[in-house]
């Protein structure tokens, strides 16, 4: 099985990727990493999570989706430094600490999958519920979001995720009643797209994986599953673009090389930033490709299976990573 490179996400990549010229692919660095990874294990979905929120479906839906809304910018912009936190005996780091910051919550009796609570959210209640080592970035951006989509929640859900979830086809894409076209138009936050000189270029991060994450803890236990999983991309995000960079797949005109590493802020929607993406879903789809050509007998990888390799082995390196302030990564 290979890449569908017709899928709505990778084909609106085309523009970006024919006009780049802050990010340059290194194509025969593909290959040499496909020629080594191939031969790493990956890991398949066993319904295993980094923390407990037992076997009941619909609070998995409402944990996985209520993750990805606030799922995004966990380093200070000024400083460089990550969110931290400690939980049961370990420091954990960015996009984790999170996660340990809602299981001590929600183990507290903190209604966090409440549309209810949600849209009555403030700024010192967010603060006192993801408390760490520094506060996170963007409270203010957190808290709105959290508001306008606990509302949403509440209008036409009866206050929770896994009714949304439910209402849809369990597929990414089905003329208008997928999962993925529901999401990104019903609640704002996930619309993740750029414009590149007058090109509307998909990406959406947080929404495809709010539904891998779902897929993840919801298929091994035989509740729910994303039947296309294969259209599945890669989440464009800060990380991915440093392991990419580190394994010289990625090339940066010297301008963006200055930038990223002296912290200084790319912003949203600049051609930096949407290359910097967009060329991350893309190399993932082709190093899934060549990864699985190398690997004939085996079930065929996913693209996110591929990023999460990525993620998992550079989300707390040293490594300079690009500092855009957005809510949609």
């Amino acid at each position: 099985m290979s890449v569908n490179w017709s899928s709505p996400v990778l084909k609106s990549l085309e523009p970006v990727l024919s006009n780049a010229k802050l990010v340059h692919i290194n194509k025969e660095k593909v290959i040499d990493v496909a020629n080594w990874m191939a031969y790493e294990e990956f890991p398949k979905p066993d319904g295993s999570m980094l923390f407990d929120f037992g076997n009941n479906p619909d609070t998995l839906m409402d944990f996985t989706m209520v993750v990805n809304t606030m799922n995004f910018a966990f380093t200070d912009f000024q400083s460089g430094v990550k969110f931290e936190t400690d939980y049961q005996g370990k420091r954990w780091c960015d996009s984790e600490a999170m996660l340990a910051c809602m299981h001590r919550a929600v183990n507290s009796g903190t209604p966090l999958f409440s549309g209810e609570f949600l849209a009555e959210l403030t700024a010192e209640k967010f603060n006192s519920i993801f408390s760490g080592t520094i506060e996170m970035p963007m409270v203010k951006e957190r808290v709105e979001i959290f508001n306008e989509v606990g509302r949403v929640l509440v209008e036409k859900y009866q206050g929770s995720y896994h009714n949304f979830v439910r209402s849809c086809s369990p597929r990414l894409y089905d003329n208008g009643n997928g999962l993925l076209e529901r999401l990104v138009v019903e609640f704002p936050r996930f619309n993740d797209v750029s414009d590149y000189h007058g090109h509307k270029i998909q990406i959406f991060k947080l929404a495809q994986l709010g539904i891998w994450g779902m897929h993840l803890a919801l298929s091994p236990r035989g509740h729910w599953k994303l039947e296309d999983a294969a259209e599945l991309t890669a989440f464009a995000d800060y990380i991915v673009p440093v392991g990419l960079r580190v394994m010289g797949i990625f090339e940066y005109a010297p301008e963006l090389e200055n930038q990223i590493n002296s912290l200084q802020e790319v912003k949203r929607d600049s051609d930096a930033e949407i290359e910097l993406r967009a060329s991350s879903i893309y190399c993932i789809a082709l190093l899934t490709d060549e990864i699985n050509k190398r690997r004939p007998n085996m079930t065929p990888l996913l693209m996110p299976q591929v990023d999460f390799r990525f993620w998992k082995t550079y989300h707390a390196t040293h490594w300079p990573h690009h500092l855009t302030k957005t809510v949609m990564y």
